[in-house]
């Protein structure tokens, strides 16, 4: 069953403020991307509206393909223009080693930008990928800072194997005002306010062999950007087995103690789980008919009421309070934005 994610405005904001910082984003330019996501222009005027991630990815799309730069006008000088990471990708190609892939990521990616550098870095039982921004800590966007981490991470993993985890990210900003949003993108501990952004991982990674080749390579290249702009839905962790279950399970929605028993756990033990992760057993359940709520507005006609009693909620009217607390828009009026995309 495919995971029904949201994403929230912010970073749909993130995603234009490069063309805007740059005087790109007139006004039939951001019309033609949100048409391309159909996404509706009023919900960019909703402070705690949300777009599928469909969405973001093809909003993400068409900025990159209208402005042909992968990094979205974040960088002030030379664009990154389509198709370097896919070269930066192919240079791996050959790397007996993770070390020798990442030392090639790295000097690809300098000569084809002038802003910032991809750094190997180490810190006794660490490795990882610091980025160096020209202009010093802090220069340039925050989103540019997470856009590139979040991309150099999951193209390591992949040549890894799937298998590397991160062990903890750095950010060269201090934390944002949406800091509790971060954890649903990166994993591992999280530090602000550091001299440079990085991305950690076990130094005894570092020398794993490398089996990556064409095939493989194309694969990954053709699943992008989606593979390397979504989400982070790690599903090992309590929180993401919970909102699985719940999901496959709807309509029933069974309460805490069914679902611990389903998970083979105590109750005790996974709000244990849970707390450690930040997370309640209701906060998932809310999260998740959210989403579900958002996605069914958004791309069917289904009826509100037909909606709730999906959602397990008692009437359309509790439904419509609910949906209202999460994005602050009526569900009517949320659909009619969103379906006049």
């Amino acid at each position: 069953m495919r995971s029904v994610t949201t994403v929230p405005i912010f970073a749909v904001h993130g995603l234009l403020d490069g063309a805007r910082g740059k005087g790109l984003a007139t006004e039939s330019w951001l019309i033609s991307v949100l048409e391309q996501a159909c996404i509706a222009e009023p919900l960019l005027h909703l402070e705690q509206s949300r777009v599928t991630v469909e969405q973001y990815i093809a909003l993400f799309s068409a900025v990159k393909d209208s402005l042909d730069d992968e990094c979205l006008g974040y960088l002030r000088g030379r664009p990154f223009r389509c198709g370097s990471f896919a070269l930066m990708a192919r240079s791996t190609l050959g790397a007996r080693t993770l070390a020798a892939a990442l030392q090639r990521v790295c000097e690809s990616f300098a000569l084809l930008q002038d802003d910032a550098l991809l750094v190997p870095v180490s810190d006794g039982s660490l490795f990882g990928a610091s980025l160096e921004m020209r202009g010093g800590p802090g220069a340039h966007a925050d989103f540019l800072h997470g856009l590139l981490l979040r991309v150099f991470w999951r193209l390591l993993v992949w040549l890894h194997g799937g298998r590397l985890v991160p062990k903890g990210f750095d950010f060269a900003f201090e934390q944002p005002v949406h800091a509790d949003n971060y954890p649903r993108i990166f994993s591992g501990t999280l530090r602000f306010g550091k001299s440079c952004s990085a991305v950690w991982f076990n130094a005894s990674e570092i020398a794993k062999p490398m089996h990556r080749d064409v095939i493989a390579l194309q694969s990954f290249l053709r699943a992008t950007p989606g593979n390397l702009v979504g989400p982070n839905l790690n599903e090992r962790t309590y929180s993401a087995r919970v909102r699985t279950l719940l999901q496959q399970t709807c309509p029933e929605w069974p309460d805490l103690a069914s679902s611990a028993q389903r998970l083979h756990m105590s109750v005790s033990a996974l709000q244990r789980h849970l707390a450690i992760e930040g997370k309640s057993f209701q906060m998932l359940k809310d999260e998740l008919r959210r989403d579900m709520a958002i996605s069914r507005l958004a791309s069917t006609r289904i009826s509100l009421s037909d909606i709730a009693e999906e959602l397990g909620f008692t009437g359309s009217t509790a439904f419509q309070r609910a949906f209202k607390s999460w994005t602050g828009s009526a569900p009517g009026a949320y659909r009619s934005h969103s379906l006049s995309a």
